[in-house]
C-alpha cells in the first residue's frame, strides 16, 4: 500500500524498460541532491492480468495470473533498486509492488510525496500506450510535482532550467520549484511570461520593434514576482524573458536549450488560466528534455 510510502520521499514508477530506467537514474540522483529516500513502485492492475491473458492458456485461473504479475514485479522493483543504488550507493532505497493501477497507485502516493517520477514511455507498444497514459493522468491529478523524463537531445548550447511564469500568487510554487531545481544542479534559470496580445508588439521606424508601455509593465511585474526568490537563492543565475505567443510554443522554442522544463498545472476554472494551464500540459507531450508538472497553490 503507498501509505507504506512516507512522506517527503522520492517516489519513482518502474515498468522494467529502459524509459523506467532513465526515471530511476535521475530520481536517485535528485534524492541524493535532497537528502531524501527513494521509493519504487511497481504497479500492476487489470492492464496487467489482460495482457498476460491474451499470451496463457485459455481459461488459467486468474490467480496464478496475479501471482505471476506479482513475481515479475518483485523482480522489476528489485533491478530498479539495484540501478539506483549503483548509482548512488549508499541511497536510502525502498521498494513496493502494488496490485492496482499504475495511475491510481502514483496518485495516492503523491499526497505525501516531495515528487512523482516517471518515465516518458514504456515497454513495447502497449506498454508504451500505458505508460504514456499514466504519466498524463498522473502530472493532471497529483498533489506533488510530477517530473516526467524524455530523452534528451544532445546540443551545444548552454544548460538551463526553465520555467513557465504565469505571473499570479498561485503560481509562485511553480516558479519556487524551479528556483530550488537550479540552485540544486548549479544551473541558470530561465524565467519566461508568454503572453498572446498581438496589440503589445508593434512595429517601429526601420522595421526594428518598439516596446510599447504594456510590455514595460509587464516586464517591471515579472522582475517583481521573482525579486523575493533571487534574494532567498542568490547563488540561481537569473534570466528574465516576456514572449509572445501561446505557453508550450514559447516554452518548446526555448527548451532545447533546457536540462529542465517547468510548469504549472492550475485547477481554477477561468479561461485564462484554463488556456495556460492546458497550453503547459501540452509542454509534456511534445518536449525533448525533462518536464515538471507543478500544482499552482490552491484558490482560498
Amino acid at each position: 500500500m503507498t501509505r507504506d510510502i512516507p512522506a517527503g520521499s522520492i517516489v519513482v514508477g518502474t515498468d522494467g524498460s529502459a524509459h523506467a530506467e532513465r526515471a530511476v537514474v535521475w530520481a536517485a540522483r535528485q534524492a541524493h541532491l535532497e537528502g531524501r529516500p527513494l521509493d519504487i513502485v511497481h504497479a500492476y492492475g487489470r492492464v496487467g492480468v489482460g495482457e498476460l491473458a491474451w499470451l496463457g492458456t485459455p481459461g488459467l485461473d486468474q490467480s496464478v495470473l496475479t501471482r505471476a504479475l506479482h513475481e515479475a514485479g518483485e523482480t522489476l522493483a528489485a533491478e530498479a533498486r539495484e540501478i539506483a543504488v549503483l548509482e548512488v550507493p549508499g541511497l536510502e532505497v525502498r521498494t513496493h509492488v502494488l496490485g492496482t493501477d499504475a495511475r491510481d497507485a502514483l496518485v495516492e502516493a503523491s499526497a505525501s510525496a516531495h515528487v512523482v517520477v516517471l518515465g516518458s514511455r514504456g515497454r513495447g507498444p502497449l506498454r508504451s500506450l500505458v505508460l504514456g497514459s499514466v504519466s498524463q493522468s498522473v502530472a493532471r491529478l497529483a498533489r506533488c510535482p510530477v517530473v516526467v523524463c524524455r530523452p534528451q537531445e544532445p546540443h551545444d548550447g548552454r544548460h538551463e532550467v526553465l520555467v513557465g511564469a504565469e505571473g499570479s500568487v498561485a503560481s509562485l510554487p511553480v516558479v519556487e520549484f524551479a528556483f530550488q531545481q537550479a540552485s540544486l544542479h548549479h544551473l541558470p534559470l530561465v524565467v519566461m511570461h508568454s503572453f498572446v496580445d498581438p496589440t503589445l508588439v508593434t512595429q517601429g521606424a526601420a522595421g526594428v520593434q518598439a516596446e510599447p508601455s504594456d510590455v514595460v509593465e509587464l516586464r517591471m511585474l515579472l522582475s517583481e514576482s521573482v525579486a523575493g526568490l533571487g534574494e532567498k537563492y542568490p547563488d540561481v543565475e537569473v534570466d528574465l524573458q516576456l514572449s509572445q505567443g501561446l505557453v508550450d510554443q514559447c516554452l518548446l522554442h526555448e527548451a532545447p536549450e533546457a536540462e529542465l522544463v517547468v510548469v504549472g498545472r492550475s485547477d481554477v476554472s477561468g479561461w485564462s488560466r484554463l488556456l495556460y494551464s492546458s497550453c503547459a500540459l501540452a509542454v509534456l507531450e511534445r518536449a525533448r528534455t525533462t518536464v515538471v508538472v507543478v500544482p499552482e497553490q490552491p484558490a482560498e
